[in-house]
């Protein structure tokens, strides 16, 4: 190890560049790699956590489609069919999601008075209808300020009839409440068509829907979104599509089992009482994710195979340069006595030093950058809870970086070790 410190120290230039070569190379494939460990151990953390153990989608409905869900119809039926059917449900709560624009009493008032500010308009979010009681051991929102939703049940859908009061309701997230600059007690109206202008604010008003903001709640993990309304079922349902029996529809339904170990067995059992649902299980569900996060892991791959390839041959040149600025030594080295073998390992060594320099780099630019990408895509994306991690370093993340860093260091001390071998003895010693 003696010599191929000395070998470094001689040009202390080129092995740092080569050490700081193979670190960026390490600090990729690093990167990568804690990357998908941190969103498949993150999202298998909220999905135990949530509280939801089956998702019953439309019949015929992929999870890895990609895009929306057709809409489950019957939607109070089956809240309500569902459980009676199988003793283990003990919710199957319908959601509908969908998006809607929000006015505030400020606009408001200023279109009645056609002096609306340049700049001022209405705030387009996403929202959820539910029945607010109807989602016992699912995770919800938590409202944070305010009384929440008041009444039971969903009083408008009155068993179909669509007839019954309407609560006029509505819980706000923090992110739509900041951007309406409204608070608990306010009055907000909500529409599903968007205005032309300024001038169609008054009318947008009078046909949109008043609603009584009953709590601010904070950002939700399930829908990640910073602007998000809650409102009962039937309500979101009138104001989308004119509420009716034709009109019972959901997005999802999530349900919760008494006994999440036999989700499988229920996933059967509701598929063959009700052919017009997709049930989906927790695994199902940690299925698609994998299947994302592998997808991602075989990109990143490629890309971290590149970085490997180019830090070996770069290495592998720097090593060739090293052998022959020592030519001469080495062959002297020969010539006294060392075998074949002890002047190839001190190739070897001098490759796996600066590997071993390399790793360290790698470990603190890996540290560094995924530190800092955690943090950005935290706030790209929010609702997420506070243990959300994009990044995980395990002991699988960490054994991979030594793996490069060994593939690295072997295979750029093949070559050179080959031609530190092949010296011709006496030539070299005779060479001026």
């Amino acid at each position: 190890m003696r010599y191929a410190l000395d070998a470094l120290r001689r040009r202390p230039g080129r092995a740092t560049l080569t050490a700081l070569g193979i670190g960026l190379a390490v600090g990729l494939v690093i990167i990568l790699l804690a990357i998908g460990a941190g969103i498949q151990a993150s999202a298998t953390e909220l999905a135990t956590a949530s509280g939801v153990d089956l998702i019953a989608a439309s019949a015929n409905t992929s999870i890895v489609s990609g895009g929306s869900f057709p809409p489950v119809a019957d939607a109070h039926r089956l809240a309500t069919e569902i459980p009676q059917m199988d003793p283990n449900v003990e919710v199957a709560s319908p959601w509908l999601v969908g998006d809607l624009v929000f006015g505030n009493a400020s606009l408001y008032a200023a279109s009645n008075r056609s002096d609306v500010p340049s700049g001022w308009t209405i705030t387009g979010s996403g929202a959820v209808g539910w029945i607010p009681d109807d989602n016992g051991g699912i995770e919800v929102p938590e409202v944070q300020n305010g009384t929440g939703f008041t009444a039971a049940g969903d009083p408008h859908y009155a068993n179909g009839t669509y007839a019954g009061p309407s609560t006029h309701e509505i819980v706000l997230d923090q992110g739509l409440a900041a951007v309406l600059g409204v608070g608990v007690g306010a009055v907000v109206w909500a529409s599903g068509a968007t205005p032309s202008g300024p001038s169609a604010l008054p009318g947008w008003y009078a046909n949109a829907t008043a609603f009584r903001v009953v709590g601010i709640s904070g950002p939700f993990w399930l829908i990640p979104s910073a602007l998000l309304g809650f409102v009962y079922l039937s309500e979101l349902q009138e104001i989308l599509g004119g509420a009716s029996n034709a009109t019972d529809y959901a997005s999802l339904l999530l349900i919760h089992l008494n006994d999440p170990t036999t989700a499988a067995t229920d996933q059967v059992r509701i598929e063959a009482a009700f052919p017009a649902l997709t049930v989906f299980t927790l695994q199902d569900i940690l299925g698609a994710v994998q299947h994302v996060v592998d997808l991602y892991r075989t990109f990143g791959a490629l890309i971290g195979a590149i970085g490997v390839v180019v830090a070996a041959l770069f290495a592998t040149t720097v090593l060739q340069m090293s052998v022959d600025d020592r030519s001469r030594e080495l062959a002297l080295l020969r010539a006294i006595g060392y075998s074949r073998a002890r002047v190839g390992s001190f190739v070897l060594e001098e490759s796996c030093l600066l590997a071993g320099v390399g790793l360290g780099i790698g470990l603190a630019v890996a540290y560094v950058g995924t530190y800092g990408l955690n943090l950005v895509l935290l706030r790209l994306v929010p609702g997420l809870p506070t243990s959300f991690s994009f990044v995980a370093f395990d002991a699988s993340v960490l054994l991979a970086g030594l793996a490069v860093v060994g593939a690295i260091g072997l295979g750029a001390a093949l070559l050179p070790a080959a031609r530190a071998l092949a010296l011709p003895i006496a030539e070299e010693l005779r060479a001026p």
